[in-house]
């Protein structure tokens, strides 16, 4: 077994065994619109990771992950950028609420903020990581370009959405980003993330782009179709050492 997936069982191993120290569901509003996102605190934190949901919505994935980073030492708080009462059960639900939210990037962002300060308030842990699956990759580089960007050490996305929108432009002042792309995604095809590192090459923005062949749109996605073994232990891999560097003494 390779030093990457040893790693990567151990973690799952720690979980299932112990889990971190405190976890749970956390309430909170945005402009009346009741809202759940999930905290799992480490014993003593290195610093907090922000997680941002795919599609789906804020479910058992995010909070496994949450769990993961907590025994890894970081604090980790998964926000919810749907609310109460958003129907997520079909293909056709998850485009609509997704939709609302490309096409409202003032909402979007507000509910940023609204997820950081519920984080900020749950943690004491100074430096922050934002992170985010799918549709949050998406929203982790919306933060990345708003004036929210100083708020984080580093940005990273695993198989998001890479598009600027038009009138949207990179801050010569963000974070380092990291993309984990699969080389596969039909989705987001590669022609994006050869356009991201342009903008980010023209803006000056620190970056490393990791691409796995073969790995299709949604490689993490443990019981999926779409899951591919290697190029999530890879991606988790190449984040650990992202959070070691940002947020490492």
């Amino acid at each position: 077994m390779t030093r990457t997936k040893t790693l990567f069982a151990a973690a799952f191993t720690t979980i299932l065994a112990a889990g971190p120290a405190l976890a749970d569901d956390v309430g909170y509003q945005v402009d009346g619109k009741d809202f759940t996102g999930y905290f799992a605190a480490a014993d003593e934190p290195k610093g907090l990771v922000l997680i941002v949901h795919d599609w789906d919505g804020l479910d058992d994935y995010e909070r496994g992950r949450a769990d993961m980073l907590a025994e890894m030492g970081y604090d980790a708080f998964a926000l919810d950028m749907y609310g109460a009462g958003t129907p997520t059960a079909t293909v056709d639900d998850r485009k609509a609420a997704t939709g609302a939210l490309y096409k409202d990037r003032e909402r979007m962002r507000k509910l940023i903020a609204a997820g950081l300060e519920q984080a900020r308030g749950q943690s004491s842990a100074e430096g922050l990581v934002v992170m985010g699956y799918c549709f949050g990759g998406a929203v982790t580089l919306e933060m990345a370009r708003s004036d929210m960007t100083g708020e984080a050490v580093g940005y990273a996305t695993f198989h998001g959405g890479l598009s600027t929108p038009d009138g949207q432009s990179w801050p010569s002042e963000a974070p380092p980003v990291l993309v984990m792309h699969g080389g596969a995604d039909t989705s987001v095809p590669m022609s994006a993330v050869a356009k991201l590192s342009e903008e980010l090459e023209a803006a000056k923005v620190t970056y490393t782009i990791e691409v796995y062949s073969g790995a299709p749109h949604a490689f993490t996605v443990k019981g999926s179709e779409r899951y591919q073994e290697r190029a999530d232990e890879e991606s988790w891999q190449a984040f650990s050492d992202f959070l070691d560097e940002r947020l490492g003494d």
